[in-house]
């Protein structure tokens, strides 16, 4: 049955809304990664190629900003944090517009704030520009504007997780992929595993993210993300709330690989 699922979610998603966060971005200091930029760039343009499109939401503005700056750790004051982020956004989606480039794609820079996607008009105003980009050939690089979204920055609230699943459901594409660098959900912490316990494995399909689900999740700080397990767990409660699937992996091939997914159980909301 996993498999029939995850087949046909690789039949019918054309239109996919990929979240790439801050761990799969930067290096183990915090500064953007551009060689994994470069690999990004490569796997959009491969599903591309496949007649997919591929619309992402990308976190690294705040990295990006470290590394032009010279900075050796993640700025604490508010202020400076969002100024350390306006400067990484351009060298952010530089880097992007540059490894799409060598495909003969575009990246195209779009930043919002909640009330963007709050406010019916703006809402609509939003979803018509991201489609038109689509039909331009293009590929919509979205993150939050850091220098206004106070929540943002300083609390899990806001963070892209949950982002990536309100512009899921504002382009109604019928999946949407979970960038990090774990494998999936797994059923216990894989730090239980051996010596002590039996070695953690990935859950291949999550039909309903109960309380028993989402007691497995234990998430590590580092000091560079705000999201994790329990942040991935709500965007999966709201994309398949309307009636998404999820998948969070390490590669944008997971749909189709053995990673876990949340499939939907009912059909859109509207």
């Amino acid at each position: 049955m996993t498999d029939l699922i995850r087949q046909e979610i690789a039949a019918t998603a054309d239109l996919l809304a990929v979240k790439v966060g801050t761990r799969v971005l930067s290096h183990a200091g915090g500064k953007l990664n551009e060689e994994r930029v470069v690999q990004l760039a490569e796997e959009v343009h491969q599903l591309c190629v496949g007649g997919r499109k591929v619309v992402l939401v990308s976190s690294g503005a705040v990295g990006a900003g470290m590394g032009r700056l010279g900075l050796d750790a993640r700025p604490k004051d508010l202020a400076r944090l969002q100024a350390v982020a306006a400067i990484g956004q351009s060298k952010l989606i530089e880097t992007y517009d540059r490894a799409l480039a060598s495909h003969g794609r575009h990246a195209a820079q779009v930043l919002l704030t909640a009330d963007d996607l709050n406010h019916r008009t703006r809402y609509l105003n939003v979803r018509n520009t991201l489609l038109a980009l689509l039909e331009c050939g293009a590929v919509p690089v979205i993150n939050e504007n850091d220098t206004v979204a106070v929540d943002e920055l300083q609390t899990t609230f806001g963070d892209n997780d949950r982002l990536a699943a309100m512009v899921t459901n504002l382009i109604r594409a019928p999946l949407l992929v979970l960038l990090s660098d774990v494998d999936g959900l797994y059923d216990r912490p894989p730090s239980d595993g051996p010596p002590s316990g039996p070695p953690a494995r990935v859950i291949p399909t999550v039909r309903q993210i109960d309380e028993s689900i989402l007691a497995l999740v234990k998430d590590r700080a580092t000091g560079l993300s705000k999201g994790g397990m329990a942040s991935k767990l709500a965007a999966a409660r709201m994309c398949t709330a309307a009636g998404e699937n999820v998948s969070p992996g390490t590669t944008m091939q997971a749909p189709w690989d053995a990673q876990a997914r949340f499939p939907s159980t009912i059909p859109k909301q509207w």
